[in-house]
Order: C-alpha cells, then sequence, then structure tokens
C-alpha cells in the first residue's frame, strides 16, 4: 500500500514535516510539525504549523498520531498546538528515555522532572507496528545521529529522519551528546535493505552545492547507488572517519539550545516559574 504524502518545507529550519494519508480512509498522521521560533526574541508563532492544520481541515482528515522521528535540535516541535487543534496521540522513539537522561543533566531540569518519556503519550519500540486507518506502519530504530532516531515505513515509503539527507548531501552528523557515528552507519544499512524502489523522505534539506531546488524525496537505490557519505559500497572505517573529521569542523546547530529542551518534554515549554513565565536555559561552556 502507498501512503497518499503531503510535504511541508519551512525554510527557516530546513525542516520538511508530513502528513501522512491512509490512501482507503480520512486517517492521518503528522510526522516532525515545526513550531516557528524566534531565537532573538524568544517568540514563537504558528504560521509553519497552521499550514498543516489548515490542510488537515480543509481535506477533512483526522488525525491519529502525532510522530517524532527524534528529539530534534534544530527546531522546536508543534505536536501540542497540533494536538489541541486536530487531537493526535504524540509519540517517538522509546529511547527518548536516553535523551532525556543526558540533556535533563545539562540543563539541570526542574526537581519532578522525569526522564522516563512520560511526556509523549506513546514509546513506540524497534520493529512495532501500529495503524493509521488501513495504513501499517513499521517502526525501525536507527540511532547515531541521536539514541532514540526512528524510521517509520509504511508500505513502499519510510521516513527516515535526519538519518539521511539526499544523495548529494550526504548523512546527518553525529556528534551530538549520544551520536556515534559508527552505529549511524549500521542504522543507515538497515534503511537501505529495504527493497530499492522503497520512496525515503528526508526530515531536512540544505540544497547541495550546485542544486537550485529544495528536494526531499529519493529511493533506497539513488541513496545506494549515489550517496556521497554512504552510496557505492562505502566502507565502515572510511564512514566513520569522513562522519568524525567533517563533523568536528561544524558549529552547533543555531536552535539547538531551545530547541532540545522543549523537544524533550514533546514539545511543551518548561513550566512558568513565580512570575508566570517560562524560561529557556543557556549553558555556559558545556556544548
Amino acid at each position: 500500500m502507498t501512503p497518499e504524502v503531503k510535504a511541508f518545507f519551512d525554510e527557516a529550519t530546513n525542516t520538511v514535516s508530513y502528513v501522512v494519508k491512509d490512501p482507503g480512509s480520512k486517517s492521518c498522521a503528522v510526522i516532525d510539525s515545526v513550531l516557528d521560533y524566534d531565537p532573538k526574541s524568544g517568540r514563537t508563532n504558528t504560521e509553519s504549523a497552521d499550514a498543516i492544520v489548515a490542510y488537515v481541515q480543509e481535506n477533512d482528515l483526522s488525525v491519529e498520531w502525532l510522530l517524532e522521528t527524534h528529539a530534534h535540535a534544530d527546531h522546536l516541535s508543534a505536536a501540542p498546538y497540533i494536538k489541541e487543534k486536530l487531537g493526535g496521540t504524540t509519540a517517538v522513539g522509546s529511547h527518548i528515555k536516553d535523551v532525556q537522561d543526558v540533556f535533563a543533566k545539562l540543563f539541570n531540569v526542574e526537581k519532578g522532572f522525569q526522564t522516563d518519556g512520560s511526556q509523549f503519550e506513546h514509546l513506540i519500540e524497534d520493529s512495532e507496528e501500529f495503524h493509521v486507518g488501513g495504513l501499517t506502519f513499521q517502526a525501525m530504530h536507527t540511532p547515531g545521529h541521536t539514541p532514540a532516531c526512528m524510521t517509520y515505513i509504511a508500505g513502499d515509503t519510510a521516513f527516515v529522519g535526519d538519518t539521511l539527507f539526499m544523495p548529494d548531501y550526504g548523512t546527518a552528523r553525529a556528534d551530538f551528546p549520544g551520536g556515534d557515528a559508527r552505529v549511524m552507519y549500521r542504522s543507515i544499512q538497515k534503511i537501505l535493505a529495504l527493497p530499492d524502489e522503497t520512496k525515503l523522505y528526508m526530515c531536512h534539506d540544505y540544497k547541495a552545492p550546485g542544486r537550485d531546488e529544495y528536494k526531499w524525496e529519493t529511493t533506497v537505490a539513488e541513496q545506494k547507488a549515489n550517496n556521497v557519505h554512504v552510496g557505492a559500497d562505502a566502507s565502515e572505517d572510511d564512514f566513520v572517519a569522513m562522519r568524525e573529521a567533517r563533523d568536528a569542523t561544524l558549529e552547533m546547530p543555531t536552535l539547538i539550545l531551545p530547541s532540545v529542551q522543549v523537544n524533550i518534554r514533546a514539545g511543551e515549554m518548561p513550566p512558568a516559574e513565580d512570575n508566570g513565565v517560562s524560561y529557556l536555559k543557556v549553558p555556559i561552556n558545556q556544548l
């Protein structure tokens, strides 16, 4: 079965969100939604999320799942806002607990914060199946970029999060806390073991040098043949050496500090303080 996929691209964060519809019903899932955030002012807005809400409402769809491929470090999740507007169950891979444990310490979060994933309504296990109407999804744990990265497979289609980029751009970094280039190489091999015709949808695109348009859809066959980091049978050791050297030159993402604090809470802001205001922390000299 081939799901119906509608992509929403947020150029400010180079993020692609998806509405994935069961072709036999009005049921759908929303994957990797974006809450707009201005780091200069600390203000949020819902323009990106509202585009998804409008599409769902205009097509009379029913949201069953609000899925995250991982706890993003480059954008805030809009899952709570979309849930308020449209319903749906928030979900992420069960290894979010590992991510929460690391970042709860980094941000010295408030007492009472639970690192058991309970901020999400459902924790998805490796190989777990779940349904959107008559459409069956299977989850594949694909860590390396983060410990909690998941790939969601529906029919002949897979949503790979940040693990892979378009073939001409390569792969995601693996130097965030809990990341591991060798683990990521092995996760990528699991994705590339899917049938060649499987459509792969990226979570980001940055327009590789020489390319004028943003793109986010490719296939397993195209990745195996042409991915500049792992294509043409690149070895694990060569990939790890390349990835670690490249990662050492990269700056932290602009929104990593606000994003992670929010996303380990399933998109909710930290609790308001005694003046009624919610605050995000900046740990000094820690990343």
